[in-house]
């Protein structure tokens, strides 16, 4: 007679065995037509799953993140029934969920075709409305690749004979088709009714080049069909504001075979990053950072000392002159405790704030480069504070007001924080880490965030906080950091005078608000579809004559802005003035000043904004003053 134990705490016996979705009935009809599947003493379980003996559960629907999983995978097998029914020579292989979806690869002898897709999705369609129930079994190995070889099911066949021949296995089926998987799945083909498939793609059989290319068919699916109604708008937004495309359109940069993983900057880019870099050099300067430069390759021995010739050694360039092993810089840290190093540190001196902007070198797999979001050659604006242990909160603290000031500059309002704690395998003792952690999380209730807790997520030489921006259109991207390191300085040499004489080790706080500025450029040109806020503008005014007879005033007019700090371009070309302006909008150019026979007259300028506005006439003085203002406003 099992008692089950609701997440409300509420208690229901039952006469005898039950499963998760007899459960659901006796709450409610409604609550039952809902349920997806189930959670059992926390591990996710079908709705026909039996329970024998006293349990916690949790009903899983389409509104829990368990529940959506549970759609996505179950969607995959639905795209390979329908694969299956169309094209009965297609052999199935593996069909995982990914990111926002899924997808599932398939063996056929002729390429699939957009037209495919859409008939693949036809009988999706059609499958649903059948509402096959999906029903789980268990079969030895052997007793499984017995099945599959018997429907031709070949590679099956060979992924389970990989398996340990004491393993049971759970096939599912629905309708007429079988396949391998640990599930959960819905209880029926009808509960899958938003999605669609997406794209079509090449994929080595087993991930191993030397094997058969296979067809990838990628897929998303949802909750309901708002939910994939909104997700389809938020891929053409990000299509539209894809940074790759803006960076061609606006002239800001490009890469190319020659140098896979960097950046080549064009003029316009170039002056949004130093923007950039001057904007938070001088933030910096004013919360206590000292700005060093340290060299970009160092001997082996250093990395072998700090520990990340062993962790990322594969991911570091290197090179090798007179017997001597060299890496080019991977991250400044190392070096920046070399600079510590130097001369006698006392508790007194403490904290030290060292910054650097420092390019980095990274061998990121190719496959993985994408445009500015992750390339080889970056730079970050990268600081490491050495302090006391009884400075940590403090430090930490202060670094979260500088974090959220930067931020909103940026135009960024919806920040995400996770504290990440220790691993299970890390160095230092627990009350060090009691003590890190303890300031850590004092800080952000301090601050009244809202944040969330990562078991297990810290490095391995202290815990961290990480900052994540929410964009415009929904995407995360983590960016900020602060992590507290009890290891490094020490494996260094690193040193101070305590109070009462004795040599300790500082404290090394690692920590970045941008991470790197290419990536974060890339985030802004997409957070603000190419139109950046005009003290980030690469070009600020354009001065645009309407004839010959006006070129002497315009070029009057760009001087006396560019004397004042204004990014001004100057547009005498004999081209029709509706043209010029068409193509500086275009451009995202924040401010078009016009000059014609009457502002020529009169000494003035007409203003119009790039979204089309007209602001009016100005004299000269009256719009540096206004753009002036606008730029100190705007940022």
């Amino acid at each position: 007679m099992p008692v089950i134990t609701l997440p409300d705490g509420s208690k229901r016996p039952f006469d005898g065995v039950v499963t998760v979705m007899e459960v659901a009935q006796s709450i409610g009809s409604g609550l039952a037509k809902a349920t997806l599947a189930g959670k059992i003493d926390g591990a996710l379980v079908d709705a026909s799953t039996v329970i024998e003996q006293d349990a916690t559960l949790q009903l899983i629907t389409a509104k829990d993140d368990e529940g959506v999983e549970v759609i996505r995978h179950s969607t995959a097998h639905l795209l390979a029934q329908a694969v299956k029914q169309l094209f009965p020579s297609v052999q199935v292989t593996i069909g995982p969920v990914i990111e926002n979806g899924f997808f599932y690869d398939f063996s056929f002898e002729r390429p699939f075709t957009p037209e495919d897709l859409l008939k693949i999705e036809k009988k999706m369609a059609e499958l649903v409305a059948k509402n096959h129930p999906v029903t789980r079994d268990v079969k030895s190995r052997d007793e499984a690749v017995t099945f599959f070889r018997s429907i031709a099911e070949d590679y099956k066949a060979e992924i389970i004979e990989s398996i340990p021949a004491n393993e049971d296995l759970s096939l599912y089926t629905q309708g007429d088709f079988t396949d391998l998987c640990r599930g959960p799945h819905v209880p029926s083909t009808g509960k899958l009714k938003a999605f669609k498939l997406m794209k079509i793609a090449g994929a080595y059989w087993r991930g191993n080049s030397d094997n058969e290319m296979l067809q990838r068919i990628y897929g998303t699916a949802w909750s309901d069909k708002k939910a994939l109604k909104d997700y389809l708008h938020r891929l053409q937004e990000a299509e539209k504001r894809d940074h790759r495309r803006l960076g061609k359109q606006l002239d800001l940069f490009h890469s190319q075979e020659e140098a896979p993983g960097m950046v080549f900057w064009h003029e316009n880019g170039w002056t949004i990053y130093q923007e950039i870099e001057q904007y938070i050099r001088e933030k910096l300067r004013l919360h206590g950072y000292g700005e060093v430069k340290t060299p970009q390759v160092v001997d082996r021995s250093l990395w072998e000392k700090s520990g990340h010739w062993d962790k990322f050694g594969d991911m570091i360039f290197t090179t090798h002159s007179e017997n001597r092993d060299y890496a080019v810089k991977p991250m400044n840290c190392p070096c920046h405790v070399q600079i510590y190093n130097q001369g006698l540190k006392s508790y007194r001196d403490l904290p030290i704030r060292m910054a650097e902007f420092g390019s980095c070198h990274r061998n990121e797999p190719s496959g993985t480069l994408h445009g500015l979001m992750r390339v080889r050659n970056f730079v970050q604006d990268d600081a490491h504070i050495f302090c006391t242990e009884d400075q940590i909160q403090a430090e930490v603290s202060e670094f979260i007001d500088l974090l959220f000031a930067v931020y909103k500059d940026f135009g960024f309002d919806d920040v995400l924080v996770k504290l990440s704690t220790r691993p299970e395998n890390r160095v230092g003792d627990d009350a060090v880490w009691d003590k890190a952690e303890q300031a850590l999380e004092l800080a952000l209730n301090t601050k009244q965030l809202d944040w969330e807790l990562q078991p297990g997520e810290g490095a391995f030489y202290g815990p961290k906080i990480e900052f994540s921006l929410k964009d415009c259109i929904g995407r995360v991207w983590q960016c900020g950091t602060i992590q507290v390191d009890f290891s490094m300085p020490g494996r260094l040499g690193a040193t101070y005078v305590a109070e009462d004489g004795s040599k300790q080790v500082p404290v090394m706080l690692h920590r970045a608000i941008l991470g790197s500025l290419e990536r974060f450029i890339g985030i802004l040109i997409e957070q603000h579809a190419g139109t950046l806020p005009i003290w980030l503008a690469p070009v600020q005014v354009v001065v645009l004559n309407i004839a010959g007879r006006h070129d002497e005033f315009a070029q009057e007019v760009g001087q006396a802005l560019k004397k004042q700090g204004v990014r001004v371009k100057i547009d005498l070309r004999n081209e029709k003035i509706g043209f010029k302006i068409r193509e500086h909008s275009m451009q995202r150019v924040p401010y078009l000043l016009i000059i014609g026979d009457k502002e020529l007259e009169n000494q003035q300028v007409t203003v119009r904004t790039q979204s089309g506005e007209d602001l009016g006439s100005f004299t000269v003085n009256e719009f540096v003053d206004r753009v002036q203002q606008a730029i100190v406003f705007k940022k």
